[in-house]
């Protein structure tokens, strides 16, 4: 029986006269992800659970109170983005649901004990950022940051998430993260599904 914890994410996303932005959060230097850029979210809590249902629907309950949590906003229409399942060799493995949602009208309230700062930024910005060595990100953010880069709006991004894309984690030597698709990845695969992580600018290949 998988025991694994469940997490939900909500990638908050707004219109801007200079692109589409999203919200990252920096968390504090210890704990989970520590100091690192991060879009609002956390693990599935009983409450969550309230009104049953599936995994995912569970998932994107949590996201909505998380990000409420953190940041004062509360999303109402959430769309399936992906599903991110850590290596084995994670410290804590949480298999998590990334869920886009346009941003709801109001001002962030940033809970003190979670987050440090925030700042919205479009996804090329985050990316020259982190190749800068000035914004700590991890794979999944990266990974998600790249793909929403080339949307333009909101309305963009919402229909180009079709089909949740999987993302079984598995790490070979130099850090290089792959995922299904890649020749090297225990499902199996043919062509090159990876990140690069090992020296900035990270390099993600896939085909």
């Amino acid at each position: 029986m998988d025991t694994m914890p469940v997490g939900g994410t909500a990638i908050l996303l707004r219109d801007s006269p200079g692109g589409l932005e999203t919200l990252l959060i920096r968390r504090p230097d210890h704990g989970s992800f520590a100091g690192g850029w991060v879009f609002p979210g956390g693990v599935v809590e009983e409450l969550d659970r309230a009104d049953a249902g599936e995994e995912q629907q569970i998932a994107a309950v949590a996201a909505i109170r998380e990000c409420a949590e953190e940041v004062g906003l509360r999303p109402a229409r959430l769309v399936t983005l992906s599903c991110w399942i850590p290596p084995a060799e994670a410290p804590k493995r949480i298999r998590t649901w990334f869920f886009l949602a346009p941003a709801p009208a109001g001002e962030l309230v940033l809970a003190p004990d979670e987050v440090e700062e925030s700042r919205w930024l479009t996804p090329p910005e985050a990316l020259r950022l982190h190749a800068e060595g000035r914004l700590r990100l991890f794979p999944p953010t990266w990974v998600t940051l790249h793909e929403l880069a080339s949307s333009e709006s909101v309305a963009a991004a919402l229909a180009q998430a079709s089909a949740p894309s999987l993302y079984a984690t598995h790490i070979i030597d130099g850090g290089v993260f792959v995922w299904g698709g890649d020749a090297t990845h225990p499902e199996g695969g043919t062509g090159r599904h990876r990140l690069e992580t090992a020296a900035l600018p990270w390099n993600y290949l896939r085909d």
